[in-house]
């Protein structure tokens, strides 16, 4: 397999987010050069939905392309789903972008949330600041994640994300079976 890109941009400095994209493309690109950068998301701090974690992630992605010159970029977002049975769950999604419109997208930390963090949500906290105050912890979002303290430890944030990552990079990792249908209609989001 021949992984083309050696120069890669991520839309956060979020140290967890930039060790899953790392641990992940350094299996395919040893020589890999890759930077952080702050963009904006274009949704709230607190995305509500698949959907809107999902725009988040693109958003970034595109965001850090367009400010690095990189030659691929990865955006990554984590968010929560409100469930129809008034529980909640956390959501993660990963898009990976290409200077000529390529676009992966990849989703996984998906599980459910305690009540007591649910309703800080409801009540406008970010999942990674109710947690904090849940869990009497500090920089939750910025190490073990939710999924580490809900977990015990099992999996950590990082590791959570590194699936996702991979399973945007797809389109590059598996070009035979991706059609140019799959590019990005515009660089300024579907």
């Amino acid at each position: 397999m021949s992984f083309p890109f050696a120069r890669v941009a991520v839309g956060s400095r979020n140290p967890v987010k930039l060790a899953a994209v790392r641990a992940v493309l350094e299996r395919v690109q040893p020589a890999l050069q890759l930077e952080g950068v702050e963009v904006a998301s274009g949704v709230p701090d607190q995305p509500m939905g698949d959907e809107e974690t999902q725009r988040g992630a693109r958003n970034r992605a595109i965001a850090a392309l367009q400010l690095t010159g990189a030659e691929l970029a990865v955006g990554l977002e984590g968010g929560v789903v409100a469930l129809a049975d008034g529980r909640m769950r956390s959501c993660a999604w990963a898009v990976v972008v290409d200077r000529d419109g390529l676009e992966g997208m990849g989703g996984s930390l998906s599980m459910p949330l305690p009540d007591m963090v649910s309703a800080r949500i409801r009540a406008g906290e970010e999942l990674g600041h109710a947690m904090d105050a849940v869990a009497n912890a500090v920089g939750t979002k910025h190490g073990r994640g939710a999924v580490g303290i809900l977990t015990a430890g099992l999996i950590d944030r990082q590791r959570a994300y590194e699936p996702m990552v991979a399973y945007a990079l797809a389109p590059w990792l598996a070009p035979a079976f991706f059609s140019p249908t799959d590019r990005v209609n515009d660089q300024d989001g579907r």
